[in-house]
């Protein structure tokens, strides 16, 4: 595996608890191999839409989450949910861009561009801070699923999550349910953002692969 994701994995999460949905399962197999871990979480539960108290919370539910999986550095926009289309596209790629250079990032997981305006435009800088120019930039993009986003397309009319690339996480698995259970502020069983959904999603593409569990991801460049 580390043949595959280098020593530098960074993970662009559009808020903190994305990164366990969509990606926890990979996090703690890389950091347990011995590759560094770094997340960029652009924005959060912040005024107007909500207040400063619920960020805090959220913020130490993520740090928990993290200790569990074994990233080894975290660091935050702090731009408010749905509010990140109203900063100048040109920060937010020179944002990520700063990041994964600094991470020295070989490869980078960034959100697939679902219903969230948050993921998409979190995917979008992403994608220009991910080019392939200049003298250093990561080999290795992929897209993650998140429920309660992803699987909100609209079929056939919007781009739906189809995974060509799956990543056993059978014995990290509940390193990765665990590290959700951190986040009890935003799971919610009115949505699929749950640990019984989660856990199904991981079953079921475990078994398209002939795992326990797995995460699903979608290629978008491999540069060997």
């Amino acid at each position: 595996m580390k043949n595959l994701l280098g020593n530098s994995l960074c993970i662009i999460a559009p808020h903190p608890d994305d990164e366990v949905l969509g990606c926890g399962g990979l996090i703690a197999r890389a950091s347990s191999l011995d590759i560094s871990v770094h997340i960029l979480f652009i924005s959060g539960h912040l005024p107007p839409l909500y207040p400063k108290s619920s960020y805090n919370i959220i913020l130490e539910e993520c740090k928990k989450a993290s200790k569990i999986l074994g990233v080894e550095t975290i660091q935050f926009l702090d731009i408010p949910a749905t509010f990140i289309n109203e900063k100048p596209v040109s920060e937010i790629n020179g944002l990520i861009k700063s990041f994964l250079n600094e991470k020295h990032a070989y490869s980078v997981a960034i959100p697939f561009p679902d219903r969230h305006i948050d993921h998409r435009i979190s995917f979008e800088s992403a994608m220009v801070a991910c080019r392939p120019v200049g003298p250093q930039y990561p080999k290795f993009i992929f897209c993650y699923e998140t429920l309660s986003e992803t699987d909100w397309n609209a079929p056939y009319i919007e781009a739906n999550f189809v995974p060509e690339m799956f990543i056993d996480i059978s014995n990290v698995f509940k390193n990765k349910m665990n590290a959700l259970n951190c986040y009890s502020s935003q799971i919610s069983s009115n949505s699929t953002r749950n640990l019984k959904a989660v856990e199904a999603l991981a079953k079921y593409r475990g078994s398209q692969n002939g795992f326990e569990a797995a995460e699903g991801f979608k290629i978008i460049r491999h540069l060997v």
